[in-house]
């Protein structure tokens, strides 16, 4: 089992010391990152990876408010296989008119991306989880307007605080779902009150159960009011003592 980290959770870190960062990273024992707005750090980041053995195989980048063949130029060149929105605002889920909307633009981004090898998914925040269409969460029922080979990453801290299960989303979104975000916390929206995987109330063994097709598991914090480093290598130890006693599902 391999998890990543989202580089967004060292953001302020990377600004100050982008290939440090990154050695750290490995030095922790993480395998994989999940980059974010790579396109201007491509070539640094590139390699910084590649001296510390890390691979990415997936990356956050706005593909519908920047220009997707820049993206997907550097996802490529990062060697990034799928490229997730991650953020869209909470304004724009609150009618069916605009999650259509927004679903056949990443529609048209996917047809796009495929063309580079490259795959498209979405992640959620918690306002997709708070909003109701058709009596379904704005998330279930956007998801229902994918395409095929569109994929989700589920931030399963973020369906929580929406005041969702999200064990019970992860079920019923099923084979949609290949990558999730694990967080842990008080289930607020102070994200500096978040925590080290196991130490907060997600049920965070539960939820990885509940991804069936997961292909990769990304911890990341929003924020943390501690040492950063720290918070990441506990949630990997966290992680990775329940994979030796079997108690964390299974990722490829």
């Amino acid at each position: 089992m391999k998890y990543s980290i989202q580089l967004y959770s060292l953001r302020d870190e990377i600004q100050e010391d982008l290939p440090g960062t990154i050695r750290k990273v490995a030095e922790i024992g993480f395998t994989q990152v999940e980059p974010y707005n790579f396109v201007a750090t491509a070539k640094e980041l590139g390699a910084a990876l590649k001296e510390n053995g890390l691979t990415a195989p997936s990356g956050h980048a706005p593909l519908l408010s920047q220009d997707q063949d820049e993206i997907f130029a550097a996802a490529k060149e990062l060697g990034i296989t799928t490229v997730i929105d991650p953020f869209i605002p909470a304004e724009r889920w609150q009618s069916a008119e605009d999650i259509q909307a927004t679903a056949t633009g990443l529609n048209a981004a996917a047809r796009k991306g495929a063309g580079y090898g490259i795959r498209v998914g979405y992640h959620n925040h918690q306002w997709e989880l708070e909003s109701t269409i058709e009596g379904r969460t704005a998330l279930e029922y956007f998801a229902d307007l994918l395409d095929p080979e569109l994929v989700l990453e589920v931030d399963t801290y973020w369906v929580a605080v929406g005041g969702q299960d999200p064990v019970a989303v992860l079920e019923r979104l099923g084979d949609r779902v290949k990558f999730i975000h694990i967080k842990d916390g008080p289930l607020n929206t102070d994200t500096k009150a978040q925590q080290p995987a196991g130490q907060g109330k997600v049920a965070v063994l539960d939820v990885i159960a509940a991804a069936k097709s997961l292909e990769v598991g990304v911890v990341e914090f929003d924020d943390y009011a501690g040492d950063i480093f720290e918070g990441i290598a506990e949630s990997l130890a966290y992680l990775n003592a329940a994979q030796a006693t079997g108690t964390a599902g299974t990722l490829a």
